[in-house]
């Protein structure tokens, strides 16, 4: 477990006005309804360029993180990824407190449609009840490709509780950083062939998508419709990805 941030680390990461601001613009409704109809949805930039270039610079401080992940080892592709300890950084705490409301709606609208568990309206509820399915470990981490890297197709489950949305809000600059790399979605519908999908978010913007399924409607109300994510080759460069999932693990 890595060690706690002295104060001259929290103030490194501090989060400016401009990124409350954004998050404040934007149009959640728009959001819902994209994610609804689409399967995914692309935020305004969620961070500026100078917070994102501060997650990157993040990366080998080995105190943020409790733990590392190199694919390869595992199968799960080509690349690098980092889960922040706690106490998170202000910058990830504050994005995960403040993204959690507004998804937190659109959850308890699809638990309604699909009968399932509602889920509380501020995260701190929320990471309690984890600890009380014995999921005390933070999720949000930080992803690193290199040319040649990619993310097989898989869903962030970390236990018994899951909550059905998640964000992740890309922190290099596409076609200058880094080329290819572009997020896949597969969307496994019953009875009919699945459904392949792409997005390319710019610096800073988020890309909000459901960790394992969201509701459709069909002939007999609404049903289960199964989502994998990945990413595609990167083909140069190095790409960053900060990924903001808002249930603990165990």
């Amino acid at each position: 477990m890595a060690a706690a941030l002295d104060s001259a680390a929290v103030d490194s990461t501090a989060v400016d006005s401009a990124a409350l601001d954004s998050k404040a613009a934007v149009d959640w409704r728009s959001v819902a309804a994209e994610v609804d109809s689409a399967g995914f949805a692309l935020t305004p930039p969620l961070l500026s360029p100078e917070q994102c270039a501060e997650v990157i610079d993040l990366f080998d401080r080995d105190e943020v993180f409790r733990s590392r992940v190199v694919m390869t080892r595992h199968s799960y592709g080509k690349g690098t990824y980092r889960y922040f300890a706690d106490p998170l950084v202000p910058l990830v705490a504050d994005l995960r407190t403040t993204l959690y409301p507004p998804l937190a709606e659109l959850a308890n609208q699809w638990a309604e449609k699909l009968g399932e568990r509602t889920f509380p309206a501020d995260l701190e509820t929320l990471v309690a009840e984890c600890a009380d399915h014995g999921q005390h470990r933070p999720t949000p981490l930080v992803l690193r490709y290199d040319a040649g890297g990619y993310n097989c197709l898989h869903q962030d489950v970390y236990g018994d509780l899951t909550f059905p949305l998640q964000v992740a809000i890309m922190l290099s600059t596409p076609d200058e950083d880094f080329t290819g790399g572009e997020s896949v979605f597969v969307e496994n519908r019953p009875r009919q062939q699945s459904r392949a999908m792409v997005a390319r978010p710019g610096r800073g913007a988020g890309l909000v998508f459901p960790v394992r399924h969201r509701p459709v409607p069909g002939a007999r109300g609404y049903r289960r419709v199964q989502l994998r994510h990945g990413v595609s080759a990167v083909h140069s460069g190095q790409r960053y990805v900060l990924g903001i999932i808002f249930h603990n693990a165990r």
